[in-house]
């Protein structure tokens, strides 16, 4: 577990050996990106308490996808030797879906790619408000650090390097939390201050309609439940020792998930107070995901505040390491499914990821919420739905999935476009139609029997060959007497 093997098994999925502690406290730290330090309390100080439902709806979402799918799909990993995402989709049942993989490593490629973006994004904001540097250095400092220990050591170093993150992480919104919260006199002080900020920002809904307040929870839930269709979160489940071990991999997950998330928000609000001078934020005069380095200046010393920087870093390259090797993995093992690149080859892929990320983030002026959001919302809406109708037992043809990939995508880019976003968010459509579609196609396209894998699984070796009853060797013995008697 410890040692690093040379072989690119390790280098893409740890050797399958990565015990549930190490791997729950991995994904919840590559979960928690640079959004929850920059985005998330950015948008509690815009917003106000309602912010809270994209915690609970997230984490209930989230959950409802690991009882659903996580066991069944590593499983499947183990069962047919898959190193990659594309490749799950592809050889979920013992298929060899080799468009289906193209495809999907594309959309991979793409979409992580922009959320690594946003990742270098959210450093170089805090490292501009903290030091006064150029918006592009943060990025370019997360760039060479993310590929130093990503092409070293793969998502083995990735892993590892993310457990130690998450605890710098929850320090450091601890910290801040801490200081925020006691440099007000006491609770009722701060809860009528917060009441007082501006008309509904204390209220738990950012809309009074029964209807709308349904859409707005569930909406986030579909967003939680899309952590399906995140490769680099997926990888870490492919990576755990075992598939009964996953209940301990959920219990660190979660507990830490829940921690860090509670913190941000309560950091988000008290920002709002202490930063007086854009209580009349619009969007225009002040950026609000700078609220957190502001803070960081205003309330600590100098040591505390590089503990919060530490932990800002720690969360977009925690991330990042992550997008960049699920990146690395869909170009050597997905887009050219016949021509599996080697050790070294996947290696050079990682550096090249990066440099693109890099690219992107220096070129795209959004928000880092906003390029997550997006981002993850592509992911879920590609992968999610096709990954649930896998876990439910569905063999869907290979034309099928494309067509629900496609169909998926579809339904978030409309939701968007007519502007549909501050209703629900556009998950929820996109997963729904994904879904819809695999039902409505016809019987001919929509199933097809699982092909036979080059590497079956030890159930489908005995569905095969059923087992031989084992030959009794006394019962053996009394025949051979019987035989040799004259």
């Amino acid at each position: 577990m410890l040692k690093q093997q040379r072989n690119t098994t390790d280098y893409l999925i740890a050797g399958r050996n990565v015990t549930p502690w190490l791997a729950g406290l991995s994904a919840v730290a590559t979960n928690n990106s640079g959004y929850m330090f920059i985005g998330m309390i950015g948008l509690t100080y815009a917003t106000g308490l309602s912010s809270i439902w994209l915690m609970i709806g997230w984490i209930l979402g989230d959950l409802a996808a690991s009882l659903l799918i996580m066991k069944r799909l590593r499983e499947a990993t183990e069962a047919h030797d898959i190193h990659s995402f594309g490749g799950l989709l592809a050889e979920w049942h013992g298929t060899d879906f080799n468009l289906l993989r193209r495809i999907t490593g594309l959309l991979t490629i793409l979409f992580l790619g922009a959320y690594a973006a946003a990742q270098f994004t959210a450093g170089s904001k805090a490292l501009h408000v903290l030091f006064g540097w150029d918006i592009t250095t943060g990025a370019i400092i997360g760039a060479i650090l993310v590929l130093i220990y990503s092409y070293s050591g793969g998502i083995r170093a990735s892993i590892w390097t993310d457990a130690a993150q998450s605890f710098v992480m929850i320090s450091a919104m601890s910290v801040l939390m801490f200081t925020a919260t006691t440099s007000f006199d006491s609770t009722s002080t701060i809860l009528d201050s917060l009441n007082r900020v501006q008309p509904g920002f204390m209220d738990w809904f950012p809309d009074t309609s029964l209807f709308g307040i349904l859409l707005f929870v569930v909406g986030w839930v579909f967003a939680g439940f899309g952590v399906a269709g995140q490769p680099h979160i997926v990888v870490r489940y492919m990576a755990l020792d075992r598939p009964d071990h996953i209940n301990r991999f959920r219990y660190w997950y979660y507990s830490w998930f829940t921690l860090f998330y509670s913190a941000t928000i309560i950091v988000g609000l008290l920002a709002r107070l202490l930063l007086p001078d854009t209580a009349g934020y619009d969007g225009s005069t002040f950026d609000a995901e700078l609220a957190l380095p502001m803070i960081s200046q205003q309330l600590l010393p100098d040591v505390m505040v590089g503990l919060v920087l530490a932990g800002l870093f720690a969360a977009t390259m925690s991330t990042a390491d992550s997008l960049v090797l699920s990146c690395s993995a869909s170009l050597s093992r997905d887009l050219l499914p016949e021509r599996k690149l080697g050790y070294t080859a996947t290696k050079i892929m990682t550096a090249v990821v990066v440099l693109v990320a890099l690219a992107l983030s220096l070129s795209n002026n959004q928000s880092v919420f906003a390029l997550v959001l997006i981002a993850w919302g592509l992911l879920a809406s590609a992968f999610a739905p096709l990954l649930t109708l896998y876990a439910l037992g569905h063999r869907p043809s290979e034309k099928a999935a494309i067509t629900i990939m496609g169909a998926g995508i579809s339904a978030f880019l409309l939701w968007r476009e007519l502007g549909l976003s501050e209703i629900a968010y556009e998950i929820m459509p996109a997963i729904v139609t994904g879904l819809s579609t695999y039902y409505l196609l016809p019987k001919w396209l929509r199933s097809q029997p699982a092909l036979i894998s080059v590497r079956p699984s030890l159930q489908e070796t005995v569905d095969i060959e059923p087992e031989q009853e084992e030959p009794d060797p006394v019962e053996g013995r009394k025949k051979l007497k019987t035989q040799l008697s004259p």
